[in-house]
């Protein structure tokens, strides 16, 4: 029964997506008239024969008909309602570190869970997300026992963002480089977003965000997402303040780097979903042409 639902669900997911085109040409003739209306200008030629259609949903003047909707309403439309809920699993047959790895990425994600792979396939794990009631998972990739890989997937409908990882350092490291390790703070993070400023950018960031819940403003853990010609760097801090203007702060970790190298409309297990952006090898021959 529940195979038949999140079938139905992502048909008509795929549906309201199909008619983005549509809707957008709609929306546009519906954005002239109303322009054309409101300045007291003739409406152009080749919209009056809907003009009066268009005037009669005008007329209407509410929430539904003031802004064009487009899939990615659909796809965070819960998250001002419920705390995200992050999965966060391995690849099968993971080393060591790279246990260690999600160990410590769970920390990072307040309201997470981590599970062991084991046999489990990508569809099998989907499906307990979805009837767990999961916003996002997070699975961890490695090459020769170093984390390089991570994947973020939003449910039920998706985005799907992957990225590379490189620089890993994990919390023991840095920990021998302070001198100590003490245990990581429970509270919702501040999250700060720098230099995401392409359509892009705010895609990722936008997933990216959604991944934390809100903080309260007493909270002293901040997480970072610094980008720097597309390399967007991770650090994990706390904070204690020293003086009326000045903070000290605490690295507390893991730091990573991560680049995007794809962004799918559909979940982790929908081989056939579309490519929102993919990264080409040509793009490196524009060193001034930055996506995010």
């Amino acid at each position: 029964m529940a195979v038949r639902r999140n079938a139905r669900l992502r048909r008509e997911y795929l549906y309201r997506k199909s008619l983005e085109g549509k809707e957008r040409q709609y929306y546009e003739r519906k954005r002239r008239i109303s322009e054309a209306l409101q300045e007291g200008k003739a409406i152009p030629t080749e919209l009056t024969a809907q003009a009066d259609a268009i005037r009669d949903e005008l007329a209407l003047d509410d929430d539904a008909h003031d802004e064009q909707r487009t899939h990615m309403d659909d796809e965070y439309a819960r998250a001002g309602e419920t705390e995200p809920k992050v999965l966060i699993t391995t690849a099968r047959d993971p080393s060591s570190r790279l246990k260690q790895f999600a160990k410590e990425m769970r920390l990072v994600f307040p309201n997470s869970q981590r599970i062991n792979r084991g046999g489990t396939i990508v569809a099998d794990v989907v499906d307990l997300c979805r009837r767990n009631d999961f916003t996002d998972i997070v699975i961890l990739h490695e090459t020769r026992g170093e984390p390089d890989g991570m994947i973020i997937s939003h449910l039920p409908y998706g985005p799907t963002a992957y990225f590379n990882l490189s620089n890993c350092v994990m919390r023991h490291d840095i920990a021998r480089e302070n001198g100590a390790i003490g245990t990581v703070s429970e509270a919702y993070p501040h999250l700060i977003f720098h230099n995401f400023t392409s359509k892009l950018g705010e895609r990722l960031s936008n997933i990216l965000k959604y991944t934390f819940p809100a903080p309260k403003e007493e909270s002293k853990r901040v997480v970072t997402f610094s980008n720097d010609n597309d390399f967007v760097s991770f650090r994990h801090h706390t904070y204690t303040k020293v003086g009326h203007k000045e903070v000290e702060l605490t690295e507390v970790g893991p730091r990573f780097e991560m680049q995007l190298y794809q962004l799918k409309l559909g979940t982790v297990d929908v081989t056939a979903a579309d490519n929102e952006w993919v990264w080409r090898p040509y793009q490196n021959s524009a060193k001034s042409r930055q996506v995010l």
